[in-house]
């Protein structure tokens, strides 16, 4: 609840957001109370879909939760690809990546170990989604090895290998959709316990869960519209780079309500509710998100490629492997929750002295 109470505080800057646009305040001012704004849209956005997705059953709620779990990501991202800033769209996926897996990880097993010595989660379940987000490193890195291996490489061939890749991206999301509500649910019957359990059935009001989806989708563009718009000139006045911007500030935007709810399961000792929250965030970034931009910006003409920049693939590959290493014992404790945030720590560093 108390969480609760301090996005509610945070909503006041959605009107404040908006006076500083119309009233062409300071840019460093919108950014920043854009940014603000859209925290506590996305927490309300999050608890909508998960309320709705309780009454509608396990199959429907399972591809509600599915489609808007990264709902505020992909509207931040779809109003920069549409401004031609595909260079933070495409930092705004890795930083998301490398948030949940290091940060969110990190904050959950830090502070569920200070409560409870050992947690334990089902290592099987972790095993699948390791060597899913391996094969998402292996998406990440096929294009940029071409890139660097290719004498006659020209943008058009990468913009085609990038829709190629999307597609069976994007395919193998659905497939891991269908094994987890589906052929091998009973694998996932913890998890979907825990999650209950948040959202007890009788508490659910639907029609104003609806509502409350609608009217935050609809607040998070209209905010991501002056984040955008701001980004420039805010980089430029602070000294920052659209890398740093695009990898560490953006993401956290959209992920605060996931690194408040993985927390907090996790001092429940519900680390396996804890684990798909920060863990299937950045799957469905890597394999929906992302090939889904890549398709809507080839479809509107702002052609976006997965071409990314190699030191982010490098972070990215270090942040994965940080994870499996730590997730393949099928338990966690403080001190591996601080390795990861010390991991972050460092990637944040280097990428904020990174040209």
């Amino acid at each position: 609840m108390k969480a609760n109470w301090f996005f509610l505080g945070l909503l006041s800057l959605v009107p404040i957001s908006v006076a500083a646009e119309v009233l062409h305040w300071n840019p460093i001012v919108i950014f920043f109370t854009s940014v603000l704004a859209i925290m506590p849209l996305a927490k309300f956005m999050g608890q909508a879909t998960e309320e709705i997705a309780v009454v509608s059953g396990p199959t429907i709620g399972g591809l509600l939760s599915a489609t808007f779990g990264n709902a505020a990501e992909l509207i931040i991202a779809l109003v920069a690809l549409n401004a031609g800033l595909t260079e933070v769209v495409k930092a705004s996926i890795t930083g998301s990546i490398i948030g949940n897996v290091l940060l969110v990880m990190g904050f959950a097993a830090t502070f569920g170990g200070l409560k409870y010595k050992e947690q334990e989660f089902q290592p099987v379940v972790a095993r699948l989604n390791s060597s899913l987000m391996i094969l998402a490193v292996f998406a990440l890195l096929m294009p940029a090895a071409v890139h660097f291996t290719t004498p006659n490489y020209t943008p058009g061939s990468m913009n085609n290998l990038s829709i190629a890749v999307a597609i069976v991206l994007i395919i193998v999301y659905v497939l891991s959709l269908f094994f987890s509500l589906k052929t091998h649910s009973y694998l996932y019957e913890l998890i979907d316990g825990e999650e209950a359990e948040e959202h007890p059935k009788e508490k659910v009001n639907l029609p104003l869960a609806i509502a409350i989806l609608l009217g935050c989708t609809a607040l998070i563009a209209l905010e991501s519209e002056f984040l955008v718009g701001a980004i420039g000139e805010t980089t430029q006045a602070l000294g920052l780079t659209p890398l740093f911007v695009g990898v560490i500030l953006v993401p956290l935007v959209g992920n605060a309500a996931e690194h408040a709810t993985a927390v907090t399961v996790a001092m429940k000792n519900k680390m396996d509710l804890s684990l798909a929250i920060a863990i299937g965030s950045s799957l469905q970034i890597a394999l929906f998100v992302a090939p889904l931009l890549v398709l809507i910006g080839w479809a509107i003409g702002k052609p976006m490629d997965l071409d990314f920049n190699p030191f982010e693939v490098i972070a990215v590959v270090l942040s994965v492997a940080a994870v499996n290493s730590i997730a393949n014992d099928g338990r966690t404790n403080w001190l591996e929750g601080v390795q990861l945030l010390a991991a972050y720590l460092i990637v944040s560093i280097a990428f904020f002295f990174h040209p």
